[in-house]
């Protein structure tokens, strides 16, 4: 028997709010599945919930220190949102967190939908291209780490885990050329969550009273420099 999950083609929103969003449904949880699709409103960086953002605001491009930015719940390094397909997705994770299985199967699942489309995605085994999570100015796609998912020698899908509770939290970034244009990427992402967790999606639409309270963590949290400098 399939487990019901919400699937959310999210309206245009700043960095603020998409981080937002993803805090929200962790707090309400309709359903024991949400895979989330983001829709970008300008280009913008996140970086992980332990870097450092005035060492990272020393390493960034010069062009680039203008973009919106701001600190995720999850852990990795900086994420660059220009032309990517961002995505969440947010389960029932009861148990002890064991974040490098989570990783795994997840990326296991995506590879092998891809596959099923004719795009040939590689797992990247080598242990030895692990980083240190607290490194302060890491960017997730210049250092590929254990279980992203490769092209060749590029990197082009890796995430970042959180757990609340009883749910995880995944946020993820696929960084291939037509990422947000080419529909089969979105459909092998929904039909790996629905493979790994025997999930019958539905749409859940966004409502006026929803961006209401979504407005307000953005702006009391992820917009807050107490947030954003907290490391």
């Amino acid at each position: 028997m399939s487990e019901k999950g919400y699937i959310i083609d999210t309206p245009q929103l700043d960095v603020y709010q998409q981080m937002a969003m993803d805090e929200y449904f962790c707090e309400r949880m309709p359903y024991k599945y949400i895979l989330r699709f983001y829709n970008w409103k300008e280009n913008a960086i996140t970086f992980g919930f332990s870097q450092r953002y005035n060492q990272i605001i020393e390493k960034l491009p010069v062009e680039d220190r203008e973009l919106s930015i701001t600190r995720r719940p999850t852990g990795g390094g900086i994420v660059f949102h220009k032309n990517d397909l961002t995505f969440s997705f947010l389960f029932y994770s009861p148990g002890i967190f064991n974040p490098h299985q989570t990783y795994e199967s997840l990326h296991k699942a995506i590879s092998e939908a891809f596959s099923e489309k004719g795009i040939f995605l590689e797992i990247l085994n080598s242990k030895t291209s692990n980083y240190n999570v607290n490194d302060p100015v890491m960017d997730c796609f210049s250092k590929p780490v254990e279980k992203d998912l490769m092209i060749g020698s590029k990197k082009i899908l890796g995430g970042a885990l959180r757990k609340f509770s009883d749910y995880m939290l995944y946020q993820s970034s696929l960084q291939i050329e037509n990422a947000r244009k080419n529909d089969v990427y979105r459909e092998s992402i929904k039909n790996a969550m629905i493979k790994l967790h025997l999930i019958t999606f539905e749409e859940y639409k966004i409502e006026k009273k929803d961006l209401e309270i979504i407005d307000k963590i953005a702006y009391n949290k992820y917009r807050s420099k107490d947030w954003i400098n907290r490391i």
